[in-house]
């Protein structure tokens, strides 16, 4: 999936205003999961998306380790979301996620995802593509 397509998908799948809203939503998700996962996992993943975007999933090496709740808050401080909106933000970061899932190969995903802890509620970043994924296993 090339640059223009990923963001016409994350514009049209998170309903937002603009191509430039979907890039803001992709980079904010992107630095926010790159610096949470393994610099080698954002690397593997990242190597499949295009170049433009790779960056912000790749650009930083240190691994933090913060909670579901702390990424949100990331997303909307990063986003310049307005106070009160962290499940917008969610919302937005699980649509760029589906994308990916899209757009990547299959269990590219699925390889960052068991490397967040299975105690937290990281699965909410993943709704979207384990929906997706029902709907394709029903078909």
């Amino acid at each position: 999936m090339d640059f223009d397509t990923f963001l016409g998908e994350v514009e049209s799948r998170g309903q937002l205003a603009s191509t430039e809203d979907a890039l803001r939503a992709t980079r904010i998700t992107f630095e926010a999961l790159g610096r949470r996962v393994d610099a080698e996992d954002a690397e593997r993943l990242g190597a499949q998306l295009p170049g433009e975007l790779e960056r912000f999933l790749t650009k930083e090496d240190a691994v933090e380790r913060f909670a579901w709740g702390e990424f949100v808050g990331r997303l909307v401080e990063a986003g310049d979301y307005d106070e009160g909106a962290g499940g917008t933000a969610a919302y937005h970061a699980r649509v760029v996620l589906s994308v990916v899932d899209d757009a990547t190969t299959e269990g590219a995903v699925g390889a960052v995802r068991e490397r967040l802890p299975a105690e937290e509620d990281w699965d909410e970043l993943f709704a979207l593509v384990d929906r997706s994924g029902q709907a394709a296993d029903a078909e």
